[in-house]
């Protein structure tokens, strides 16, 4: 546990002096698939809609901040999904499609990667293995956001839940 609380530490104040300039490199999440099979990192997908306001809050505030930028270029493959979008998505042999449903439709990478729950923002972790790790519905600025950050990058996930890891954190982490 102590480990633990010290890597997320380690990791969080190894980028307190990042760049003011830092920006977050985003991929499609089939460049993450390809590249997460090259060198085996989680991506973090960011399940967006053009109509959602948190969803912009999202990227004006949280995604602006230069230290999560540098996290999540360093230690993840950030994906942007736009939920509604109509291009069709190929990973592996399957081809996914836009889900015609009347007045809003919906991606069927979408509903894979937020586990059926279309509530945007989502932002979803996943494998790369393609296996869904945590899905965080709602939006979530820079101080929580680094908190699964540092879950995920830390190796947490693997033998903890993601509260206890929280709750372990204590005011430092929690208030960043």
């Amino acid at each position: 546990m102590k480990k633990t609380l010290f890597a997320a530490a380690v990791v969080l104040m190894g980028f307190s002096s990042a760049k003011a300039q830092e920006k977050v490199i985003w991929h499609s999440i089939s460049e993450a698939v390809q590249l997460a099979a090259q060198e085996p990192r989680i991506m973090v997908i960011d399940v967006y809609t053009d109509w959602c306001g948190w969803c912009k809050r999202l990227d004006a505030t949280t995604f602006a901040d230069p230290e999560v930028a540098a996290i999540l270029n360093k230690y993840f493959y950030p994906v942007k999904l736009d939920a509604e979008g109509k291009d069709d998505i190929v990973l592996g042999n399957r081809t996914y499609k836009f889900v015609d449903n009347g007045s809003r439709g919906y991606h069927e990478v979408a509903a894979v990667v937020t586990n059926g729950r279309l509530v945007y923002p989502t932002i979803s972790y996943v494998s790369d293995q393609g296996r869904v790790l945590k899905v965080a519905p709602g939006y979530l600025d820079a101080a929580q956001f680094k908190i699964y950050l540092a879950y995920f990058s830390s190796g947490a996930y693997k033998g903890q839940e993601f509260d206890d890891f929280k709750a372990s954190c204590g005011p430092d982490v929690a208030g960043l």
